[in-house]
């Protein structure tokens, strides 16, 4: 094949780079520099219930976030909660020092209670990796039981649900007490699962709730929750129902006296 010309290929270099600036919203100088400048039109008809153009120069482009170098890592813009060195960002519930402890970069229930972050969050974006014990001991509810929690109330289970059968609503991914995930998506024991949540905490107006809280689930990369509304807070053998709560609240961890273990936990404030 004959070789392509140099200017022909310089061309072709420009007019890639040219493409990429423009899906970035910045605009190539003449020297194939990126300039930060507004790229679009002014003549586009106005879209739907906003004051935007169809491909409005002047509507602002979203902010640059650094994804994680690898699946799962934590991307530039994450509160990182659990990195397997230290537990600076949890507490016991009591408010004292979480006791659970540290083997091979995770943590580890260890029965001394369950804990919660620190700091509080609202609406947010969750990545949690958790692992049951490898051997298994139990079965049902008694197999690898534990618990993610938002705002310290809204429950998405941790349980062994690897050829272990419980009731539908208490296993893995399951919102507890009120919706089994669509499908059941557990690795087998020992092995290291990944929760990815999107949740949208609920608003309240003194008294009256006006919108329920919504969660996405991702249980090892398979969508398990699209949207679901959340009942309220989480209930053993009773109906979740919902009280007035502050806007943001802890991400918590249970303990429920199996051997679980998690790691690589980071969230992003999505408000």
């Amino acid at each position: 094949m004959e070789a392509m010309p140099m200017q022909r290929t310089r061309i072709l270099a420009f007019a890639v780079s040219a493409a990429a600036a423009l899906g970035a919203g910045l605009a190539p100088s003449q020297d194939g520099a990126l300039q930060d400048e507004p790229v679009g039109y002014t003549d586009t008809p106005f879209l739907p219930g906003g004051k935007w153009r169809v491909h409005d120069a002047a509507r602002p482009v979203p902010p640059v976030v650094t994804p994680g170098a690898t699946s799962g890592a934590p991307p530039s813009d994450a509160v990182v909660l659990f990195d397997g060195k230290n537990l600076s960002a949890w507490q016991a519930q009591d408010g004292e020092e979480a006791g659970w402890k540290l083997v091979d970069g995770a943590m580890e229930v260890n029965g001394t209670g369950s804990i919660q972050t620190r700091d509080e969050f609202g609406d947010c974006q969750l990545h949690v990796e958790w692992a049951a014990p490898a051997q298994p001991a139990g079965q049902s509810q008694d197999r690898g039981n534990s618990g993610v929690f938002l705002m310290g109330r809204y429950e998405i289970q941790v349980l062994d649900s690897f050829q272990n059968r419980t009731y539908a609503d208490g296993q893995a991914a399951a919102l507890y007490g009120q919706k089994p995930p669509d499908v059941n998506a557990c690795r087998p024991p020992g092995q290291w699962q990944s929760y990815d949540i999107v949740f949208r905490a609920p608003r309240f107006e003194g008294e009256k709730l006006l919108s329920p809280a919504r969660v996405t689930v991702l249980h090892n990369g398979v969508l398990v929750h699209d949207g679901v509304e959340i009942l309220g807070s989480t209930a053993h053998r009773s109906l979740a129902r919902y009280s007035p709560h502050p806007p943001k609240g802890p991400i918590g961890l249970q303990d429920h006296g199996n051997p679980v273990r998690y790691r690589n936990i980071w969230v992003r404030s999505l408000e």
